[in-house]
This record gives C-alpha cells, sequence and structure tokens, in this order.
C-alpha cells in the first residue's frame, strides 16, 4: 500500500493568501488561480460551504484583481478526482486502488487570529490513477469528466499524453475539520520554515530528515508508516 500527500490550494506564491481557517476549526478550500483562463468559474461567482463567495477570503487590496479570475478547480471534491501534468506529479500514475492521496494547504485564521500553517484538508482512497492516455473515451467521462483538465477539451488535447489522473473512490472525503500538521522551523540560512511537527512525524514518518513542508514536493510516506497514517487520516472528521 502506498500513500502520498500533496500541497494544494491558494498561497502566497499562487494567489497572494492562504485559506481561511475558522475558529471552530472548519475552513475553507480556495483554489488556485487558473493561470489558461478557460473556466467560467471565479473567485467573484463561486460560493464557498460557507455560502461565501471566495473573494470574500481575499484580502481587500486585492479583491478587485481577483474577483473576476477565473479558477483552477482541482483535485475536486464533488467526484473526487485530481489532475496534472507537470513532471513532479507524474509519479501519483503508480498509485493504485486501495493506496491513499492526502491533500494539504496552508490556512490561516479569518474569524480569529491564527498565524498562517499547513492542515490536512482531505484525502482520496484511490480508484485508480494512470496516464490520460491509458484511459478510454468512456472512461475518461464516467471517472473523470469532472476533472478541470478533462472537462476543457482544448487544455486536455495539450495535455493527454502528460497528463496524470486520480480518481478516488466514495470512501474519499473533504474534512469538515482542519488538522494541523506544521511547526516553525528554520532554514540552513536561519530563516522561518514550516516542518512537520513532531506529532505528524510520528504518524508519517520523518521523510528521511526533509521536513520541510512549505515549498514541497509530492511526499512519499515510508512503508513503515503507511499503515498507522492511513487509519489516522481515517479517523478524522
Amino acid at each position: 500500500m502506498k500513500m502520498a500527500m500533496l500541497r494544494v490550494g491558494i498561497d502566497t506564491g499562487s494567489g497572494g493568501t492562504h485559506g481561511p481557517l475558522f475558529q471552530d476549526g472548519t475552513f475553507e478550500f480556495v483554489p488556485i488561480p487558473d493561470s489558461l483562463g478557460v473556466e467560467l468559474r471565479t473567485y467573484g461567482n463561486m460560493v464557498g460551504r460557507k455560502r461565501r463567495k471566495l473573494v470574500d477570503y481575499i484580502p481587500k487590496r486585492l479583491q478587485a484583481k481577483m474577483r473576476n479570475q477565473s479558477i483552477h478547480v482541482d483535485p475536486e471534491f464533488v467526484t473526487f478526482t485530481y489532475g496534472d501534468p507537470t513532471r513532479p506529479k507524474s509519479r501519483l500514475r503508480t498509485l493504485e486502488q486501495g493506496d491513499m492521496l492526502v491533500f494539504y494547504c496552508g490556512l490561516q485564521g479569518w474569524d480569529f487570529e491564527s498565524k498562517p500553517a499547513l492542515y490536512l484538508i482531505a484525502y482520496f482512497e484511490v480508484l485508480t490513477a494512470g496516464r490520460a492516455s491509458e484511459f478510454s473515451s468512456a472512461e475518461l467521462d464516467e471517472l473523470f469528466g469532472k476533472n478541470f483538465h478533462v472537462r476543457h477539451q482544448e487544455v486536455f488535447e495539450r495535455q493527454k499524453d502528460r497528463l496524470v489522473l486520480v480518481k478516488g473512490s466514495p470512501n474519499s472525503r473533504l474534512l469538515k475539520q482542519a488538522v494541523p500538521i506544521s511547526a516553525v522551523g528554520q532554514t540552513a540560512a536561519g530563516k522561518p520554515l514550516k516542518i512537520l511537527s513532531s506529532d505528524m512525524q510520528e504518524i508519517f514518518g520523518d521523510f528521511k530528515g526533509k521536513v520541510g513542508f512549505q515549498r514541497s514536493p509530492t511526499r512519499w510516506v515510508d512503508a513503515a508508516y503507511v499503515a498507522r497514517a492511513m487509519e489516522f487520516v481515517r479517523s478524522l472528521d
């Protein structure tokens, strides 16, 4: 069994802010901007779980700029799909049925004071994964029809040979409560760095000492920790 951990969602490097965390521990998943400009959903017209438009969670100084910005809704948590055409994510094609893809993102307090930190927000119990070219047209429509990279035909045609798709089973979920996973460490130069907290290292392992999760590639949990990590993730609300 395999488990991968992946950072997603808006952040200061892609969108200019972190997603909102609420005082009761709930959160809103805010996607990154759509750099291709093909999506009809925008920060100004998409409504989140709290029945507010996503633009409301963006700092006021950026709202005018971001209101009509289209958004890259991926992963999507209606039918549980994720797609990525880039080389750093290509190994996700090796995920198999029963494996787990865990998503985390940067959140900060919105209706209370809470500094930016990293939180687990969702997971897929994998149903299938692979390159888009390995699936039939019928499979693409049935399994991945809601995914950003598939639903926009012009995007799909450009990316299909390198596009990796992951489909979660009905046991997948977007959590109700965000689960903190980070602590503040330091880079070699002494600058602040978000690292995997010691409590989370007990669950997910220490990734051979590479515990900096702030700007992180896909992280693959060591096989010795996968069973306990899966048990923990499935216990989350």
